[in-house]
Order: C-alpha cells, then structure tokens, then sequence
C-alpha cells in the first residue's frame, strides 16, 4: 500500500468515526414495545437522559394508579373521553423510544379535545392533568384536533405527584390556526416523559410553547411533521431548573414537503447544585422540502455554581433549494457588564440580578399570547429568584 492510500484510507476512516451512522429522520417508530430493546444510556436518543431516575418506564413498569384529567374550555370546543380503539388515535404520529410506545400500549382511555372547522374558540382552553400520586405509576393519551380553518389556544397544564408517561397529539387541518402551552408544573417528586406529536396541514399555523418548571425528572420530546404545503410551526419553550433537577426538551422538526417555515426558540435558566437541563434541536430538511425557512436557537442562562446545561442544535439538509437556514446555541452566566451598567445607574445588585433574569425570558414571555399564562409564568420566575435570594 502506497503513503497516498495509507492517508486516504485513514481519511475516510476517520470520516466514517464522526458522521452519525443514522440521520435523525431514519430513526425507528413503532406501536409495539417489544421492537424496542430496553436502553442502556449508551444510545445518542438516550445519552444525557438518568434512566435511574425514570422510576421502571424505560422497562416496562406496570401502571399502578392513574391521572385525572379536567377540562374547563370554551363552549366552541368539544372534548371526549374515548376508547384506545378510536381510529382518530395515532393521527398525527408514532412513537420512536420505547417509553412512548408503552405508554402507547398501556392507557386504558384517551382524551381527544376538538375544535370544529370554521370556528373561533371565545376563550382558551384548559386541559388540567392531575397525576396518579406518589408512588404510583401512570400513562396517558391526549389528542387536540384543529379541523379545517378553526382558530383556538388550548393549555395542557401537567400538575401533581407520580410517575407519567404519555402521548399528545396536535393535527392540524388544513387552514387552522392552533396556539398550544403544554405546563409542566409538577410536584417535587414527579416523574414525566412525554413524546408530543404535531402535524399540520396545508397553510396551517402552530404556535407550540413548553413551560417546565417543576418535577424530579421530566424529559418532554415533541415532533414536527408538515403533512402539506404551506405549513408554519413556531416552537417557544421556557425552563428554569432547580438543584437536583433533571429538564431535558428533545425536538425534531421534518421538513418533508415544500414552502414550510419553523422557528424554534428555547430559553432556560438553572440554579443550584446538580441542576440539569438538555435541549436537542433536530431540523431535518429532505430533499423535497424546497422554499423551506427554519431556524431554531437555545439559550441558557447558569444562574449558581454547580448546575450543568448540554445543548445540541443539529441541522440536516438534503436540498439546496431553501429559502433560509440556520441554528445557534449559547450557554453563559450573568453578564458582569449588564449588572455594573445597571448598578452605575444606582440599582442596587440584588435588583439588577433580578432585571438581567427577566431580560434574558423576555423574548419568550412576549411571545405567548395568552395573559393569564404569562403572568403565571412571570410570578413562578420571581418565586424562583426569591429561592436564592436574588
């Protein structure tokens, strides 16, 4: 062998070592538990997740207890407590870790809340998830339909204590416009894994916020498919970890069909010792998925020694013919500048810690539509600075 093939062999060697050996858009879906090996925590899916904390769902644990679930929505809007043998159930996607697909297997009925077509909903609507209490296991389903041409705000708000696994499902017809908060405000010893869903239909709009506030560990997954042209999905998410907690957000947006746009942004703050959070950010742009716009940006703002933030924007591109592309990433600690600007102009620190924080979720608050929520959010945002004294 010659030195020319020596270093091209070890070239492509090494080429082979650092590109993924499965794209993001290959990785297996199911319904069936048993296509599954149970993770190790070696695998990229589950690499910064503790499976130790997950209580048995990565397993197959047995549910032993079950959530209550209580609507309160506007008078537009029908909700229905139905069989597993629904054929509307799965609509808008299939699960692809093994939690997902048990809990898949394992609710016993579904909630399925929908908006008829061609109507405005006169206020937003509140799915409230009670879980099943300490010590007890639970799995769940949820499906909000959005048919054609209707407009609503739904907020699934997560509270309580146990362990949860479940599946929602948001579709889209064609022409609606949905704005969804999914609440994770659970109780310190909880347990939550989520696998969420969405679909949406030609010039359909999804405005997709995720709030995780409380819980032990609680690890939310939501996918984006266009299922026709013209569809514009924008994902907000806003965390703020505590010592010892575990917030993990993996998204995947599937750019399969032409002229769709996504916007992706997530904005944490964590405090105290061991406090974790992961984001994963998976666009996929396929070849077909031309006039694609899509971008999609993670922020983390470490507020006390000791607490950790993984973040992984990644982007895929099968197509030169897009419109615009691009993701960013940062992880940082108070901005000593920002504070002496803010002191110099006599704030006292405490104060100024407190306005840098409310600065930084700024850009996520104003998006979220819905005053109610977002002042919830901004009282849960002052509770949490209250706790280290700032």
């Amino acid at each position: 062998m010659t030195v020319a093939e020596n270093n091209a062999g070890a070239t492509a060697a090494a080429a082979e070592a650092v590109v993924p050996a499965l794209s993001r858009g290959e990785r297996f879906t199911s319904y069936d538990v048993a296509a599954f090996e149970v993770p190790s925590g070696r695998e990229e899916n589950w690499r910064f997740t503790p499976l130790k904390r997950l209580r048995g769902l990565h397993d197959g644990s047995a549910a032993t207890g079950e959530v209550k679930v209580d609507a309160d929505v506007a008078a537009e809007v029908k909700v229905e407590t139905v069989a597993r043998d629904d054929a509307r159930l799965g609509e808008a996607g299939v699960p692809s870790d093994r939690i997902a697909a048990q809990a898949y297997s394992s609710f016993e009925s579904a909630t399925v809340v929908t908006v008829p077509r061609e109507t405005k909903a006169s206020k937003p609507s509140v799915v409230r998830i009670t879980g099943p209490g300490e010590g007890l296991t639970a799995y769940g389903h949820v499906q909000v339909r959005a048919e054609q041409f209707a407009e609503a705000a739904i907020v699934l708000d997560h509270v309580g204590s146990g362990t949860y696994a479940d599946n929602v499902e948001f579709v889209l017809g064609d022409g609606a416009q949905l704005t969804v908060v999914s609440v994770q405000d659970w109780a310190d010893d909880a347990v939550h894994v989520s696998e969420q869903h969405l679909r949406l239909g030609r010039d359909a709009k999804l405005k997709h916020i995720v709030v995780t506030l409380g819980g032990d560990a609680v690890r939310v997954s939501p996918t984006a498919t266009f299922a026709e042209p013209g569809g514009d999905v924008e994902m907000l998410g806003l965390y703020f970890a505590d010592a010892g907690q575990h917030q993990e957000h993996r998204l995947f947006v599937d750019h399969a069909v032409p002229h769709c746009s996504s916007d992706v942004l997530y904005k944490g703050a964590l405090q105290g010792k061991d406090a974790h959070a992961v984001w994963i950010g998976d666009v996929l742009i396929r070849a077909a998925a031309e006039g694609t716009e899509t971008f999609e940006l993670n922020r983390n703002l470490v507020l006390t020694e000791g607490a950790r933030a993984d973040s992984v924007p990644n982007l895929e591109i099968e197509t030169g013919e897009i419109a615009k592309a691009g993701h960013a990433s940062t992880t940082g600690r108070f901005d000593d500048e920002q504070l002496f600007y803010l002191q110099s102009r006599g704030i006292p620190e405490e104060e100024a810690r407190r306005l840098v924080v409310r600065g930084f979720f700024h850009e996520v608050l104003m998006k979220i539509d819905l005053p109610e929520v977002r002042e919830r959010l901004e009282a849960a945002i002052e509770d949490e600075l209250r706790a280290i004294g700032i």
